[in-house]
């Protein structure tokens, strides 16, 4: 097996990942995983395909991500290590769809309108 290239993403956070057969390193913008993400919470959504698969010591993972704070990119290099499991083996996508691992989270920030303080919040109305 050669080196498996996905992408996802989360809000404006978009992580590239390398996939190839190893000893499960995972290294985020050249940095180690404990060292980018440094709560368990982030940590543990980063690492949740292998869990649920698995196969925590089959891989090792090179992720370059930008764009979005951390939880949004801890959950954009979730969906595309997903991805790239699902072309490994045909066979995860039945284990990792369930979980919701392969959906495509399109909530995004609305945007400012003109003539109003924020997305909705309106100025203050002064009725005199």
């Amino acid at each position: 097996m050669e080196v498996i290239h996905k992408i996802g993403r989360r809000k404006t956070a978009v992580a590239r990942i390398y996939l190839k057969p190893g000893n499960g390193t995972i290294s985020v913008n050249k940095r180690e995983l404990n060292d980018y993400f440094t709560t368990s919470a982030l940590q543990y959504k980063v690492k949740q395909p292998f869990l649920l698969l698995g196969t925590e010591d089959a891989y090792d993972v090179k992720v370059n991500v930008y764009g979005g704070g951390i939880t949004g990119q801890a959950e954009a290099i979730r969906l595309a290590i997903s991805r790239a499991l699902c072309e490994v083996d045909a066979e995860n996508r039945t284990t990792l769809k369930p979980e919701g691992l392969l959906t495509r989270d399109p909530r995004m920030v609305e945007r400012k309108k003109f003539g109003q303080k924020k997305a909705r919040k309106r100025f203050q109305f002064s009725k005199r």
